[in-house]
């Protein structure tokens, strides 16, 4: 019977670019995965490896200096082609790798083991790779160990994405939305682009919980990050940083773009009255504070300190206006 998923690359890479993890920094769970296959299989190079269209990226390595290679000499591109795992006892005799640059140069990889990582929706995302310097055998207990370890790293990998999500408004939360902003800070610095940073806070929230009850703030927050995800663009970021506090990353964005979307979102939020219980009607606003990415901004820490900096300015104003950094 033909597996349709293991043939259907856009959906695959969909799959892999909802656990948003390709290109994020190091992290303990999967940093001791590794360092275990190393151990147990007595191999010198353990990965976990996720393939993107044109590459592989190394969410977790040991034995290995690059973070990624091309897609086109991995013996992982394979791997994710079928079910079981892939196993290559010696890749100079195996027609499909004997000329890959990975066997003939650095890191001279001579065998391999990989266990595809499968997503709950059955998409390979990846594998989880054990890889020696000489031809050998991996045994059942090894392929056994392996897989149990395979499953560890595609549980890891759903609970970092729940992590990242707030429950109650579908944003991201401070640390899923933290990261979104360096790897913009990164790809920026690289292309010279522009990108700004927007920070919203809901007008006299407290009175609101205070008034109506937390049951209705939450509905408040619920139908505000609604209101804001319809607005903005599929590349735009929303994150929930905390309590009534909102950020909103706007990639490809200078300052004159930014105040034209910062404005449409304010007059959005506002001409949305929200529907109460007892069929009555409650109307909010938000203030927002922004600030463009320039030369001087080195890390998000200072990048929010110039956002938040206009938001406190644009509350000060009156509240329902933006205030943008200069």
């Amino acid at each position: 019977m033909i597996d349709s998923l293991l043939s259907d690359e856009p959906a695959r890479i969909a799959a892999l670019q909802r656990l948003d993890v390709l290109d994020t920094a190091v992290e303990e769970p999967f940093e001791k995965i590794v360092t275990l296959v190393r151990t147990v299989l007595a191999v010198p190079i353990a990965t976990v490896t996720l393939v993107d269209r044109d590459r592989q990226w190394f969410k977790a390595k040991r034995g290995l200096e690059a973070d990624q290679t091309p897609r086109s000499v991995s013996f992982c591109t394979h791997t994710i082609k079928q079910r079981e795992p892939l196993i290559v006892e010696d890749a100079e005799l195996d027609p499909r790798f004997a000329g890959s640059a990975l066997v003939a140069g650095p890191p001279h990889i001579k065998s391999y083991a990989g266990i595809p990582l499968r997503t709950p929706e059955g998409y390979n995302i990846g594998s989880l790779c054990a890889m020696d310097t000489r031809p050998r055998r991996f045994s059942p207990a090894d392929i056994a160990i392996m897989s149990n370890f395979a499953s560890i790293v595609c549980d890891e990998l759903e609970l970092r994405m729940i992590a990242q999500v707030d429950q109650l408004t579908g944003a991201l939360t401070r640390r899923g939305f933290i990261e979104h902003a360096d790897r913009e800070i990164a790809r920026t610095r690289r292309n010279g682009r522009p990108a700004t940073l927007v920070m919203l806070d809901l007008d006299h929230f407290k009175s609101i919980n205070d008034t109506h009850g937390h049951a209705v703030g939450d509905q408040v927050l619920q139908k505000v990050a609604a209101v804001v995800r319809a607005t903005l663009r599929p590349s735009d970021v929303l994150g929930r940083l905390g309590g009534e506090e909102f950020a909103v990353l706007l990639p490809e964005t200078g300052a004159v773009e930014a105040a034209t979307a910062v404005e449409r979102l304010r007059g959005m939020i506002a001409a949305q009255p929200i529907a109460l219980e007892n069929a009555k009607t409650l109307h909010v606003t938000a203030s927002f504070g922004a600030a463009s990415l320039d030369s001087e901004t080195t890390s998000f820490v200072s990048w929010l300190k110039q956002a938040d900096t206009m938001l406190y300015a644009a509350k000060a104003a009156g509240r329902n206006c933006a205030r943008f950094a200069t």
